[in-house]
């Protein structure tokens, strides 16, 4: 019950450290004969490499996907796939001289109390780096949901405080921090650039967004598609919390406010986000995850070292300033990791 493996009829199990030599991911359950190639998963985890935005760490990792079992002349076999991406660019020397200490914000602290030891050089396990696994399964995702032409998109809703005025979906990928927004995304930049001289660092919002679900995605009653997506995103490490449609704004909402009235041609609105009772409607998924501040900051902050003695810190190294928008693939794979499964669960009724 090592907690590493997610999903159920799509199944994929995460595996390697920070600074580990590599990061992987196996996957089973893939249906056979889909067209799969290493570049249809490259694309993704190059959306997660570092843009060039000032909020991205100056960590130049290749992240060269390559694909080790499951795929025969360019198709998926239906046997497990086992993906592997080497690490190129490890510096750990900026962590040994912490490695004692607990960062404020960081698993440093509950690792240590769960095993009794940790891998100090980044973060191990718990670094973001891990994430590079997920990008690349959801990579092979979104094969599958194409076969029934569901699309997901995932795009910075907000970052450092700005927040977007308009969705336009050709912006997402015009500027380096994936906003629907060129404005925003100006002035964004403009402060991010202002915390990253100070130190310190920033959180945001993620917004996903899923076309063409059929309806009946979903399982009653613990397996709701909601509650997977919640649990989905919130498994990412920087996300601390979820909304689908409304959200939170549904509790300051009356019941007339908050229906989607039914007309033959569908719902006239949409604040559900696209599910009700846990199972798709039809209608466009709407999912939003919240993203904490990176922890990792220059700023002196308090702790104690491995004895319990009181210290400070500062973290030096090599730190993003905001995990978005390198967040934003990672949302959007673990959204399709999450389609993709209950899909399949679906068709197997």
């Amino acid at each position: 019950m090592a907690g590493n493996t997610f999903g159920q009829a799509f199944r994929v199990t995460t595996w390697g450290e920070s600074h580990g030599k590599a990061l992987g991911v196996v996957i089973d359950g893939c249906p056979p004969r889909l067209p799969l190639a290493e570049p249809d998963i490259q694309e993704a985890l190059d959306r997660r490499r570092p843009q060039g935005a000032a909020s991205s760490t100056p960590r130049r990792e290749p992240d060269k996907v390559e694909i080790l079992s499951g795929v025969f002349e360019g198709r998926t076999t239906g046997t497990p796939i086992l993906l592997i991406i080497y690490n190129k660019d490890v510096d750990s020397r900026a962590y040994k001289a912490i490695k004692d200490v607990f960062r404020p914000g960081h698993g440093d602290i509950t690792y240590q109390k769960k095993y009794g030891m940790r891998d100090y050089r980044g973060g191990g396990r718990a670094s973001g780096r891990e994430t590079v696994a997920r990008v690349a399964a959801g990579g092979v995702a979104r094969t599958v949901l194409e076969q029934d032409g569901i699309k997901v998109r995932a795009y910075t809703f907000e970052l450092a405080g700005i927040r977007v005025q308009q969705v336009d979906l050709e912006a997402v990928n015009m500027n380096p921090f994936f906003a629907p927004d060129l404005d925003a995304a100006e002035r964004m930049g403009e402060r991010i650039r202002e915390i990253k001289a100070s130190g310190d660092s920033a959180g945001g919002i993620v917004e996903v967004l899923v076309e063409g679900c059929p309806p009946g995605l979903g399982e009653p009653v613990f397996d709701k598609l909601d509650a997977d997506l919640a649990k989905g995103l919130m498994s990412i490490g920087a996300v601390k919390a979820v909304e689908i449609g409304v959200g939170l704004g549904a509790a300051r909402l009356l019941g007339s406010e908050c229906n989607d009235e039914i007309m033959p041609k569908g719902f006239v609105t949409n604040r559900s986000g696209g599910i009700l009772a846990g199972i798709s409607n039809g209608d466009e998924i709407v999912v939003r995850a919240a993203v904490k501040p990176i922890p990792s900051i220059e700023i002196e902050q308090k702790t104690i070292d491995i004895h319990s003695r009181p210290t400070t810190i500062s973290v030096k190294g090599r730190h993003d300033v905001s995990a978005i928008p390198r967040i934003v693939p990672v949302c959007e794979a673990m959204v399709r990791l999450v389609i993709a499964d209950h899909l399949l669960r679906q068709k197997a009724l």
